[in-house]
């Protein structure tokens, strides 16, 4: 399998408290990986050192073959959400995605109009985002991470705040992108989800990973 993303004796530190102990994994092109553990167990901050946001105490993250901090700053085609996405709440879902396609200039109208749909959000609603429920917040959300097909996929709860019937359409959608060659990485407190989604699965204690038999 191709190694999309490597991570080599990575650890954190904040003071004396190790958020990520040594931590040596590899992710695949096309599997689903999933990170459970409870909270502050160092799930979020392993995601956040993926996506550059944090810069490890030591260790390294490489990225395509390109190490994280010295060939590039930041991963060049990966997309998520960590923590709630942020977006301007007095305009349409597609008004903001617009916004957001303009700082790559990757897609167009056409595939915002597409990845909307993909999410079950209508895109030519007026409606604005400040009335949006959580759960379709959430949609706009995997919206924005997905819309300019990204090969790499970094979730932390991605289900949060949506119905039954919304955690069936993301999974679909989870294993359509995984179909498509996307690797996924999902941190969840949800069982059923981790089981129906991942290829392997990964358990999160006191900043260390450890694989989970499946």
């Amino acid at each position: 399998m191709e190694k999309l993303i490597q991570i080599k004796n990575l650890t954190k530190c904040f003071g004396e408290t190790k958020v990520l102990d040594k931590i040596n994994v590899n992710f695949d092109r096309g599997h689903i990986y999933g990170i459970i553990g409870r909270n502050g167990s160092g799930k979020s901050m392993l995601m956040k050192c993926i996506c550059g946001l944090v810069v490890p105490t030591s260790g390294e993250i490489i990225i395509d073959n390109k190490k994280l901090g010295t060939d590039i700053d930041l991963p060049e085609n990966l997309a998520g959400i960590i923590e709630e996405p942020g977006f301007l709440e007095n305009y349409s879902a597609y008004k903001n995605l617009q916004f957001l396609s303009m700082i790559k200039n990757k897609i167009g109208k056409e595939e915002i109009i597409q990845t909307l749909k993909s999410v079950r959000l209508d895109p030519y609603s007026k409606l604005h985002v400040g009335k949006y429920s959580m759960g379709m917040k959430q949609r706009l959300g995997i919206a924005q991470a997905i819309m300019e097909k990204p090969e790499i996929l970094i979730l932390d709860e991605p289900m949060n705040g949506l119905d039954n019937d919304g955690v069936m359409e993301m999974r679909k959608l989870f294993i359509n992108l995984r179909e498509e060659g996307t690797m996924i990485i999902i941190a969840s407190h949800n069982k059923e989800d981790i089981e129906v989604l991942c290829d392997e699965v990964f358990e999160m204690e006191k900043g260390k990973l450890t694989p989970v038999q499946h």
